[in-house]
Order: C-alpha cells, then structure tokens, then sequence
C-alpha cells in the first residue's frame, strides 16, 4: 500500500462551538477533502490513497498553502470512487468484511451512518469491531481513521464526517485480523521491539507475511515481553512510548523496506489520535492492539543486520525536520515526519538523544526517499 509525493488544530473536542457550523468547511483542507472524496482508497488495485492523510497534517501543522498544490500533484494518479455491488445489511455486516471488492458498498454504509448518528457514536460502534483487523491496508486504514478523527476533534464539519466514514470503510474493506497478546513480561516498548523476528520470508505483499507470523518461532514471546503499564489510566503514555520505539529504531533498521518500516511508527499515532474520542474501557485493547500492529510491521520488513551508526545524517531541530519534510513532498516521509516531530518535542526537554534520533529518523526516511 505505498507510492510517493507533493492550522494548528484545537485539541479540545468539547468547544461548544465546534460543530456549530453544521455542514462548514473551515479552508484549504476541507475543500482539498471534498476533492478526494471522488477518488477511491486505492488506486491500481492495493496502492493506498494518501490524500487525505497528508493534507490533514500539513493543515494541522500551519502548511495549509501546501495543501492544494500537493493535492493537484497527488490526485491525478488516483482511480475514481468505486462503486457499490449490493448494500451492506447492518445486521450481517460480517460477511463483507475484509473483502475489497466491496468497498464502494462500505463507503455508502459508513456515509450513511455518520449521516444518521452523532460521528462520534459510529466511532465507538465500529472501532471495536475493526480493531482486531488494525493490519488493513498495511495499517493504512487505522491511519487514515486517526486523523479523520484528529480533524473532526477540531471542527465538526460535513467533509470530515464523510472522511471518516470514507477512512472506516478503508480500513473494513481490507481488514485483515493480527495477532494480538495482553503484556506478560518485564520489558520497555524499545527493549521489546529490538526482541522481534524476522519472518521467514520477506517476500510478496504484505498481506502474505502477515500470514507466517503465528508461524515465526519468538514472534508471541516478543509480543508479550513488554511490561503492563505502569498507569493504565493514561493509555496515550504507552503509544507514545509505542512510536517513540519505532521512532528510534528506524534509522538502523529503515534500509530493509525504508516506505513500510514507517508505519511501525505511524499506526500506533493513528491509535493515540483517536483514543480521546474513545471510552476508556476501550483504551487497553487499543494500546494492545496498536503494539501488536507495529511489532508485526517490524516482523515483516525487519532488515538481517542493523545500518552502522556512522554516517546517520540529522537534522537539528523538530520545524527543520518538518521542512524538510514538507520540502521532499513524499506522503510517507510527510506523515513520518508529523509523528516524528512530536516525538522529538515530547522527548527533546528530557532526553537529548532522543530528539536528536527522531530528527535523525526524519532524515533517513528523506534519504532513502520512503
């Protein structure tokens, strides 16, 4: 599921003015939006449509002049809207599920059921029932539901409710179960994550990797190795500390597959954009399910041996890694960025080297051009 190229948002959810705009746009990301929403969530049969994701970050992150010229080179390789075979029944919703073929049937579905119910109410329906398949789409599709919901967070307006309806029925259409395991060990997110195999064969698409890894001798055990959380009431911490491990360890590792290793950091920030529209009784599995989803990104394109660190090249602070990013215009590098400078700002104050390996994770993805 990959290719290549092209305001700040509130925080609060609770402003009472929020959605009091019904059916507003609020600028260039709204507007880029209602352009995508004529193209499909792939194109050329299993690329994934990026659009919508990256726009969401360079509008959050005061690049919103970005937006519509990245859009104007992006949105031309992409395939229009599919259509729909049969409608979804509501009640048999199982069936569908994990089939592609339907995803122009899942899309007037999900449309439908932020058009009747508060979107909220449809996240928490669906995000229990999607989140044992986080692996759609090469993870895609929890990505593209995080900053559907990032956005929606900020300003409740039409074209963001119809991108997380188009984001879930992404990620219902290429759903695709991972194995997932409770904590049962002594080990951080990073000790874990260095713990995971390599599958067997790092060959073919994703979907066949995934595959071998109930089979790859280790591969439970290094799930499982990480400790509980210290404070299961603050799940963010724990998918921070999630992509900050990957964060770190893309720049040894991000020569074996430089564009797929990006999501072993970019899956589970999807997950903690979301969480704060979530229950909390749905945290837990959500942290679990976001660790499952990285270490199995890990498992499948992990290189034999480790880059040497010398040579590394680094940027200095979290706005030039972010330039920089937004200058190279590739999708992944752009939202590998967005996670990575938060990481670097989230760790910088504390931790020195920290900041400087996101930085330096921002440079490689730039580097090898992922």
């Amino acid at each position: 599921m990959t290719e290549t190229r092209a305001p700040q948002h509130p925080a609060s959810s609770t402003d009472p003015h929020a959605s009091a705009a019904e059916g507003a746009r609020e600028g260039a990301y709204d507007e880029a939006l209602l352009r995508f929403h004529a193209t499909g969530p792939e194109r050329q049969g299993w690329l994934s449509n990026h659009g919508p994701m990256v726009i969401e970050a360079l509008s959050r992150r005061g690049a919103e002049r970005h937006v519509h010229s990245w859009s104007d080179g992006y949105i031309s390789r992409l395939d229009e809207r599919p259509r729909g075979i049969s409608p979804i029944d509501s009640e048999a919703w199982r069936d569908p599920l994990g089939d592609p073929v339907r995803s122009g049937d899942w899309i007037e579905f999900m449309l439908r059921a932020v058009a009747e119910e508060p979107w909220q109410h449809v996240l928490v329906t669906w995000w229990p029932r999607l989140l044992p398949g986080i692996a759609a789409g090469a993870t895609h599709g929890v990505i593209r539901v995080g900053h559907a919901v990032q956005a929606l967070r900020a300003a409740d307006t039409e074209p963001r409710r119809h991108e997380l309806a188009h984001a879930l029925a992404y990620w219902a259409a290429r759903w695709q179960p991972t194995p997932s395991l409770a904590p049962a060990g002594q080990l951080d997110r990073a000790s874990a994550l260095a713990t995971v195999p390599r599958i067997a064969s790092q060959r073919h698409g994703i979907r066949s990797r995934l595959a071998q890894l109930p089979h790859t001798p280790g591969w439970g055990d290094a799930v499982a190795a990480v400790r509980a959380p210290h404070d299961p009431a603050d799940p963010l911490a724990e998918m921070h500390a999630i992509s900050d491990a990957a964060i770190a360890a893309y720049p040894r590792w991000a020569h074996g597959n430089a564009t797929m290793l990006v999501h072993a950091a970019t899956a589970p920030a999807a997950v903690a954009r979301a969480l704060p529209a979530l229950p909390q009784h749905l945290a837990l599995a959500s942290v679990d399910a976001a660790w499952a989803a990285t270490c199995a990104v890990v498992a499948c394109y992990r290189p034999a041996s480790d880059a040497p660190r010398e040579g590394l090249k680094t940027t200095e602070t979290a706005d030039e890694a972010w330039a920089r990013a937004v200058a190279h215009g590739g999708e992944h590098v752009i939202k590998f960025a967005d996670v990575a400078v938060d990481s670097q700002r989230r760790t910088g104050e504390a931790n020195r080297s920290a900041a400087t390996t996101a930085s330096t994770a921002v440079a490689t993805a730039i580097e090898l051009d992922a």
